[in-house]
């Protein structure tokens, strides 16, 4: 599992966070005094000594009767997420044992065990549901916000042009709209959005986004946290938050989104701030983890290569898009801004 999360994924948070649940294993251990051999069998085999060498000795290779007993698919993995899965199956396999059976030597000591394979429990989902953020929005590069008021022609015109110019995902934006009118706006941008193989993601509501059949939810710091949406909009539905401090992005990162958004890169007339992150949270950022980016905030064309140029990212812009002239222009030129700096995404799938 660690091995995944370092190479595969590189992802330094969830990295460090199985290291650390490793050594509290490690130091479990050292701290139980291991019986001698025969302790658990009434005592009818002869005292070897205790701790861990007492284990080693009694191994019998040759003599276990399950060495030859297989499963079918026992030796088959698609790719390293199924080997990653496959460990993590084993670590609660082994700690579940390993708890039964140290309530025999100390019940402290089944207790701290307890705790750690529910750790482990916790570190499979961070694992699984950051390689399904990769797969699912790791190919995204640019997201354009929909608002109505600062779109300069008709909103779904201006959708459609987007789309055309090459965005890969919009959010539905509209704080304003009564709950009718933003579930209709979203199944339209729904059905426009899988015409042009592109995702939509409804600002705020799970329950548009549930209703409508988007692809996604986008939520704010002060927003349902991302373990309840989960359970609003089911496995299907990506799920996005917005941070704009360092401790934002490693809490939103312990919960493994299937994107974290990164901002404000510049001050923005659609969102202010009092506070600008800027670029270098971007990069701070990329550097605690590997779940896919989306810089946002004030992002012109100019200023484009600037962000890219900080981190790898999706490039998230709204007025830069929607209010321009010429929305299918605006958004081809900032796609071969994006495309310029970032020719090729792997996702963990491919590896």
């Amino acid at each position: 599992m660690e091995e995944y999360a370092r190479f595969v994924l590189d992802d330094a948070g969830l990295s460090a966070a199985i290291k650390e649940t490793r050594h509290a294993m490690v130091e479990c251990f050292r701290r139980v005094e291991i019986p001698p051999s025969g302790a658990f069998d009434g005592g009818s085999s002869p005292p070897t000594g205790g701790g861990a060498t007492a284990l080693i000795g009694s191994r019998d290779i040759t003599g276990d009767v399950g060495r030859e007993i297989g499963t079918e698919g026992e030796y088959e993995r698609a790719d390293a997420a199924q080997v990653a899965h496959a460990a993590a199956g084993r670590l609660s396999e082994a700690l579940r044992v390993i708890e039964e059976y140290g309530k025999i030597i100390d019940p402290a000591f089944a207790a701290a065990i307890e705790k750690i394979r529910y750790q482990g429990y916790e570190l499979e989902r961070r694992l699984a549901l950051t390689t399904q953020a990769r797969k699912r929005f790791g190919d995204v590069r640019l997201y354009v916000l929909l608002t109505e008021e600062l779109c300069r022609g008709d909103w779904f015109e201006t959708a459609e042009a987007a789309l055309r110019g090459g965005a890969d995902c919009l959010q539905l934006r509209e704080k304003n709209l009564g709950d009718r009118e933003l579930l209709e706006r979203a199944k339209r941008l729904v059905t426009l959005c899988r015409e042009h193989g592109a995702m939509l993601i409804v600002n705020d509501r799970p329950d548009v986004a549930t209703a409508s059949g988007a692809h996604g939810v986008h939520l704010g710091q002060e927003d349902f946290p991302i373990a309840a949406v989960r359970r609003i909009v089911g496995a299907t539905c990506a799920v996005g938050v917005s941070t704009h401090t360092i401790e934002q992005v490693r809490a939103a990162a312990e919960q493994a989104p299937d994107y974290i958004a990164v901002g404000p890169m510049f001050d923005s007339l659609t969102k202010p701030q009092r506070h600008i992150a800027g670029p270098a949270l971007l990069r701070e950022a990329r550097k605690l983890t590997a779940l896919p980016l989306v810089a946002i905030g004030g992002i012109s064309e100019e200023s484009a290569e600037e962000v890219l140029g900080s981190a790898p990212c999706c490039l998230c812009v709204c007025q830069a898009v929607i209010s321009q002239p010429n929305v299918e222009a605006a958004t081809r030129r900032l796609r071969a801004i994006v495309n310029n700096r970032l020719p090729s995404i792997t996702s963990a799938a491919d590896v």
